[in-house]
């Protein structure tokens, strides 16, 4: 992995190579834990040579594994990064394009990069905080949480 700190006024933009074989999840948590990075908009195109995305099931509270054992493009990734408990929280969602043309999209739990990922890290200002939301169990950005 290698990357590389850009400014933009006052707001840092840190663009990460993440290479062959590195799952992507770990390797931006890794960057956005070490640069402190806690308010931040993703995104990023490359390939996986496979993933693991996830459906949200609202009755279970849980994510649906959706396994995907291919070579695929990434299409999209969008997302972001806030703090949770003092760490940086990743939060991405994935568009992946398969070899017939067809997608299948969810939340990245796992991503084996082949041959690579290119990703944009932007700040967005001030520290963004999530909280587990007591409804869904999920750690939701403060201020969208039922209450």
């Amino acid at each position: 992995m290698r990357e590389v700190e850009l400014g933009d006024g006052d707001r840092r933009v840190v663009v990460v190579v993440v290479d062959k074989g590195e799952d992507a999840v770990a390797a931006v948590t890794e960057v956005a834990q070490r640069n402190g990075i806690r308010g931040a908009r993703v995104t990023a195109v490359g390939g996986f040579a496979e993933a693991d995305l996830g459906y949200f099931e609202r009755e279970k509270r849980d994510y649906r594994r959706i396994l995907v054992r291919e070579q695929v493009e990434v299409l999209s990734l969008l997302g972001d990064i806030a703090e949770d408990e003092g760490k940086a929280a990743l939060h991405v969602h994935a568009v992946l394009g398969r070899r017939d043309g067809s997608t299948i999209g969810g939340h990245l739990l796992r991503g084996e990069v082949w041959p690579t990922l290119e990703v944009v890290i932007s700040e967005v200002g001030a520290s963004l905080a999530k909280r587990v939301d007591r409804e869904t169990g999920l750690a939701l950005l403060a201020g969208t949480t039922s209450r």
